[in-house]
């Protein structure tokens, strides 16, 4: 009996290390000595990758759409904590059939009306709610500081809506929200309105911004726009960036291409001719006249050119552009916008991150409207990662979360 319970413990600790083993594995990735908390952020990397493959499996299994089944997920995983402030007032209403949750913070100091910030939140076009914690709480605090109202846009997502049908939900609900009857009504100062967002959040108030600048109805009622980690062009997925963060946690280069394809309803089996950049190669006419047009070397500081190589294929898959024209839609990729439109555009804050293959999006979109003559703040951190500013809370509160964070909202509170 004794020799059984001691071949039973034996057997026992062997699954149990090999198990552990595995999970290592699993959870285990190189990361950069510099980025901020590497271990809570490989964790944090496995939830979202075991996450991503639960809602592939539910998709083969035929019992959703992964995206719609990895969004449950998320918003499930991030529904709104426990933690509030008793100086913001929130409210969820509909801005001309658009959902939005409005945060009002309320007056520390007498002073007659508030700034106002349309906030568009990331998620690959698909994914996250204005409603969820992350976002809650970035708002509640984005009110609360700077005694503003935050308009949180709950736009349509993908795999519902393709573009360019989240841009007419922002529109919408924006130019609702500028009416001066809304203004009065949430006592918002007209002069003192922002746009915001990050990731595909960016991506979309950037794109905001400049149909805004071309309408002169609206060109000057926004006095600012904040980007934060933005994505801004889909001819390159091989900027340095690109290279060089391509298995990076939260946003691999791989899934920001599959995120892209979605976003544009096209054809999944284009990402690994995308991921060389076929689809923008010397013989896809557009696209190539794009890219001689807006030189990313000379966009980019020698810093980080001085080992890059770029890639730029002879020959490529006409195919991808033929069926996705809108890759090459400034709507979809703002980076590319003429420099008559970007000379219109107000004030902006961009914010990159290091370990990020979106870096060199925003730092070329900073030159871009520095050449164009608009006032630009950059805000780079060394220390961070895609995705890092929503991350400021227990468990998952990382310090260049809240870095970051505060770093955004003391740039809004100096200049909105």
């Amino acid at each position: 009996m004794g020799q059984l319970s001691h071949t039973r413990l034996r057997c026992f600790c062997v699954v149990s290390t090999a198990l552990v083993a595995l999970l290592a594995y699993y959870v285990y990735i190189p990361l950069p000595a510099n980025i901020s908390d590497p271990w809570k952020l490989m964790l944090l990397d496995a939830t979202f990758r075991s996450a991503q493959q639960l809602s592939q499996l539910i998709q083969y299994v035929g019992l959703s759409h992964h995206l719609i089944a990895l969004n449950f997920i998320i918003v499930s995983f991030g529904k709104k904590s426990a933690w509030s402030s008793p100086n913001v007032q929130i409210t969820d209403t509909n801005f001309d059939g658009v959902e939005v949750r409005v945060f009002e913070g309320f007056p520390k100091a007498k002073e007659p009306l508030k700034s106002g910030i349309v906030y568009i939140h990331g998620g690959g076009w698909a994914l996250a709610s204005a409603r969820i914690s992350y976002y809650d709480e970035l708002c509640s605090k984005m009110a609360e500081e700077l005694n503003a109202v935050i308009v949180s846009i709950e736009y349509r997502l993908v795999p519902k809506v393709h573009f360019p049908e989240q841009l007419y939900d922002l529109d919408r609900a924006t130019k609702y929200f500028l009416q001066p009857q809304i203004l009065e009504k949430y006592s918002v100062d007209p002069e003192r309105i922002a746009i915001s967002g990050d990731s595909a959040g960016g991506n979309l108030a950037a794109a905001l911004g400049q149909q805004f600048c071309k309408d002169e109805s609206f060109r000057n009622k926004i006095k600012l726009q904040a980007l934060i980690y933005p994505v801004l062009q889909a001819l390159d997925f091989n900027t340095p960036s690109y290279q060089q963060n391509m298995n990076s946690p939260i946003l691999p280069r791989h899934v920001m291409i599959r995120y892209w394809i979605d976003y544009l309803k096209g054809n999944q089996d284009f990402v690994p001719a995308m991921v060389v950049n076929n689809h923008t190669s010397l013989d896809v006419e557009h696209a190539a006249t794009l890219r001689s047009r807006l030189n990313w070397l000379s966009l980019l500081p020698a810093s980080i050119t001085k080992d890059y190589k770029p890639v730029m294929q002879t020959v490529g898959n006409t195919r991808i552009v033929q069926e996705l024209p809108q890759l090459l839609d400034v709507r979809s990729a703002p980076l590319i916008a003429d420099q008559e439109v970007l000379q219109n555009l107000p004030k902006t804050y961009i914010l990159t991150c290091e370990h990020d293959v979106l870096r060199d999006d925003g730092i070329m979109y900073v030159k871009r409207l520095e050449s164009a003559g608009v006032d630009v703040t950059h805000d780079h951190f060394e220390d961070a990662f895609h995705g890092c500013m929503i991350f400021t809370s227990w468990p998952t509160n990382f310090s260049v979360g809240i870095r970051t964070r505060d770093s955004y909202i003391k740039w809004l509170k100096q200049n909105l």
